[in-house]
């Protein structure tokens, strides 16, 4: 009976019991009708031109599904990864009847990819955001928007400007302090890795050797498999290592900076937990026990804004879309249903 009351099987029960949300039960196949789309000829994709101050750019797009209730924009990781590692969402958000996006930022691996380091700076990603917002012609009524790791940063930061757009939103695994992210390190992660190993990235670090293959094997055998997804190495999805495998360096380094054991670039100092209250929209905020972010951070999200609610991943690490994927879809689509029905 305890496996009835476990995340896999509450999952299994609402995609194989639930009907899709929104949709004709005579016509379930409208979800999949792109009939009258402009995106129908390139099977979803949307190139869109964004405008910067360093001229136009085009990023990519593509749209999975229709619902003209429930829209969902997907925030990637990075700063500079791909949209790649949400690829997990296709097993489940279609059969719940969730609209959902694609989208690389500028920057990253389908968009344009300029040589302008000036364009690296969260207002202006957060700018291009509102451009592709309205390109895909999201609103009030239907724009749920979810931002994972750095995306989620993006995606606070877009709330606290834009909120009145939104529906709902989702902030996975991302702390509202890179200065709390950094003492949870510092404090608690280091200590608890192999010392010698520490001490022997570290060396790496000081000696500035980030791309020496041992550095990363390091980290891979000590910190990654451990804090950033829970699987052996040779087990990693492919959708995570085609995004890992294309991160922009260019990006990448000077915003986060080139450590994994801490930020160090210009987000060094960013922290938003005193303006949490001024969300007023639904937010879920998402949290993983074994996260490189500390959890309870992103429990103070759901607690401080307005009308919160917090999702905690038992098994699950940075990436917990795959080492707790049970928990982490349940939830992100239960809380989505839950907005869509009026009863949150």
């Amino acid at each position: 009976m305890r496996w009835f009351g476990s995340p896999l099987a509450l999952l299994w029960l609402w995609l194989c019991c639930t009907p899709a949300l929104g949709a004709d039960p005579a016509a379930p196949g409208s979800y999949f009708d792109s009939s009258g789309r402009d995106d129908a000829l390139a099977g979803g994709v949307k190139l869109i031109t964004v405008q910067t101050p360093k001229g136009p750019f085009r990023v990519w797009t593509k749209r999975v599904g229709n619902n003209p209730r429930i829209k969902v924009l997907l925030l990637h990781g990075g700063p500079g990864m791909t949209h790649e590692y949400f690829e997990a969402f296709d097993s489940y958000l279609p059969r719940a009847g969730i609209e959902y996006y694609y989208y690389d930022q500028l920057g990253s691996a389908y968009s344009d990819q300029p040589d302008e380091p000036s364009l690296w700076e969260l207002p202006r990603f957060v700018d291009e955001v509102e451009q592709v917002r309205k390109a895909l012609k999201l609103d009030a009524s239907n724009f749920y928007l979810l931002g994972h790791s750095w995306g989620g940063m993006l995606a606070l930061e877009y709330a606290l400007k834009y909120q009145h757009n939104l529906k709902a939103l989702i902030i996975s695994n991302m702390v509202p302090s890179i200065p709390a992210y950094s003492r949870y390190a510092q404090n608690v992660l280091m200590p608890a890795m192999d010392q010698k190993a520490l001490a022997d990235i570290k060396a790496l670090e000081a000696a500035g050797k980030f791309d020496d293959p041992h550095y990363e094997e390091l980290l891979m055998q000590n910190f990654y498999v451990y804090h950033v997804l829970r699987m052996p190495a040779d087990q990693w999805p492919d959708p995570l290592m085609r995004a890992i495998s294309k991160i922009n360096k260019k990006i990448y380094v000077p915003m986060q900076g080139p450590s994994e054991l801490g930020t160090s670039g210009k987000l060094v100092a960013w922290d938003r937990t005193a303006e949490l209250p001024s969300i007023t929209v639904p937010t879920l905020a998402v949290g993983a026990r074994y996260d490189t972010m500390e959890a309870a951070q992103m429990q103070k999200i759901a607690r401080g804004v307005k009308k919160g609610r917090y999702l905690f991943c038992p098994n699950g690490s940075h990436f917990d879309m795959y080492d707790d994927q049970a928990t982490y879809m349940s939830g992100v689509i239960q809380f989505i249903v839950d907005v869509d029905s009026g009863r949150f």
